[in-house]
């Protein structure tokens, strides 16, 4: 069975590390290079930076705060924030990222994905997936979860699959940052749907809801960040708990 991923991330706002509640509320969480570097060194399988007001600010992610992350780490580095074109794709993998990570922009114009993927690589593309229950609907939100569009969350994973993307990122704003746990039953849904790993991510709060995730929720890899950065669960104490847990999962020796 493939090993499970933990991936930290990382909301970027004026340079700063920030988390909020259902995507409000921000505060501040620390240095992201500094927080990059000790998510590296403590066996984070990949870490997820995300330029969180780049498209509502209509500017391009922090290609400079990009390059000082990743010349401190040593796992797969996945981008997002204000991309929009595949230059913008090669100035981010030019400064250091592994992967990009589109939303808004992918919602906007899908063609965009079926360009990064035959310009880049399946691989290199992760399409993120904001999504909110509006009348017992999962809809698609974007412009960092501020705008609601008419695409349903189950059939637009489809259509980013079929476009060409590599992997979903698949956040619930409905639990995220509540650390009430993951949007299982949504993604399992999504996962059993598609034939490309799921990220799950939105309301990590307890080791057991990893657990939840990769069993009930049927996710790739998880998604966490306050717990994280505020010192509330360690990846190394997390890594051993799912291996007691029969999760299969990388652990540095």
């Amino acid at each position: 069975m493939l090993t499970k991923r933990i991936i930290p991330c990382l909301d970027i706002k004026d340079g700063r590390t920030v988390k909020g509640v259902n995507f409000v509320e921000l505060r501040d969480a620390g240095d992201p290079v500094e927080l990059a570097a000790q998510y590296a060194r403590e066996g984070a399988d990949e870490l997820v930076f995300l330029d969180i007001t780049a498209t509502v600010e209509k500017r391009k992610t922090l290609v400079e705060l990009v390059k000082r992350v990743a010349a401190e780490i040593n796992i797969p580095f996945t981008v997002g924030g204000g991309i929009s074109t595949k230059e913008d794709v090669s100035a981010l993998l030019d400064a250091g990222a592994d992967k990009i990570s589109i939303n808004s922009s992918a919602v906007k114009r899908p063609e965009l994905i079926n360009e990064l993927a035959l310009e880049f690589g399946s691989q290199c593309v992760v399409v993120a997936i904001d999504t909110r229950l509006v009348n017992g609907e999962h809809i698609v939100h974007v412009r960092g979860g501020r705008t609601a569009t008419e695409l349903r969350t189950i059939s637009w994973a489809k259509e980013v699959q079929n476009r060409g993307a590599g992997e979903i990122l698949l956040t619930s704003m409905d639990h995220d940052g509540t650390k009430a746990g993951f949007a299982d039953e949504l993604t399992a849904e999504v996962s059993e749907m598609l034939s490309i790993p799921v990220i799950a991510s939105g309301g990590a709060g307890a080791m057991n809801h990893f657990v939840d995730s990769f069993t009930k929720g049927k996710s790739d890899a998880a998604l966490a960040a306050s717990i994280f950065h505020f010192g509330e669960i360690s990846i190394p104490a997390l890594k051993n708990y799912l291996n007691t847990e029969n999760i299969p999962v990388r652990i540095e020796i």
